[in-house]
């Protein structure tokens, strides 16, 4: 089983990895001390793995990277984006199991 890829962004590449990617983006907002972001990590790196020819997966650490959490308003770890065509078409916040997850972002695949 291959490695899945996950791009790290920040506020600086946020524009180039997300808004302008070809493919729809999960992006994972996510901080070193968040226990259900922990939670989170595996189901958003299998996903990255069996959806990495329709999706690109990215992580973005919210205590290093301010500017773009507050721009989408986000308020609280986890909180999943999926964009496509550089617009935000859904928002999952929590720590959901792998499932949810997927029937959010597959219905934008």
């Amino acid at each position: 089983m291959s490695e899945a890829i996950i791009v790290n962004v920040m506020d600086a590449n946020f524009e180039e990895e997300v808004i302008g990617s070809e493919l729809p983006v999960l992006v994972d907002f996510w901080a070193v001390w968040c226990g259900p972001c922990r939670m989170v990590t595996p189901f958003v790196e299998q996903i990255a793995q069996e959806y990495s020819d329709r999706l690109k997966v990215a992580k973005l650490n919210v205590d290093e990277n301010q500017g773009i959490p507050a721009k989408y308003g986000i308020m609280s770890i986890p909180t999943l984006l999926l964009f496509k065509g550089g617009e935000l078409k859904e928002t999952i916040v929590g720590a959901l199991p792998k499932d949810k997850i997927v029937d959010a972002v597959s219905k934008h695949l």
